[in-house]
């Protein structure tokens, strides 16, 4: 039999639900293609300044997903969300992973290819 009154267990309820980044500008506005680039410097470089590699790939993929999905892999990663867009993460033992916006959204002044 089930349970009718189940509650949160006790730290649950700070739980941050995944969202996009608020709009925001890149310094001079540029083309998909150097976004593109910009992003693949980015997570190729980001392992090496600490924290876990699979932690990196959660967050990745995460990052390219849409919400749902998103949640669920920061969930099943045991990813601690400090900011609900992102930006700043925790791991289980406390390093800390900070992702710029530009590889969570697109910047308000992207160049669109003709």
């Amino acid at each position: 039999m089930g349970c009718t009154g189940s509650s949160l267990a006790e730290g649950d309820e700070s739980i941050k639900k995944v969202r996009k980044p608020k709009p925001w500008k890149h310094s001079e506005p540029i083309t998909r293609a150097q976004l593109k680039q910009l992003r693949e410097e980015f997570w190729d470089t980001a392992p090496h300044y600490g924290g876990r590699k699979e932690i990196w790939d959660a967050l990745r993929a995460a990052a390219e997903a849409d919400l749902t999905l998103a949640q669920a892999i920061v969930d099943s990663a045991g990813v601690i969300v400090q900011a609900p867009d992102l930006t700043i993460c925790y791991d289980e033992r406390g390093a800390k992973y900070e992702l710029p916006k530009l590889v969570l959204s697109e910047p308000s002044n992207l160049i669109h290819d003709s």
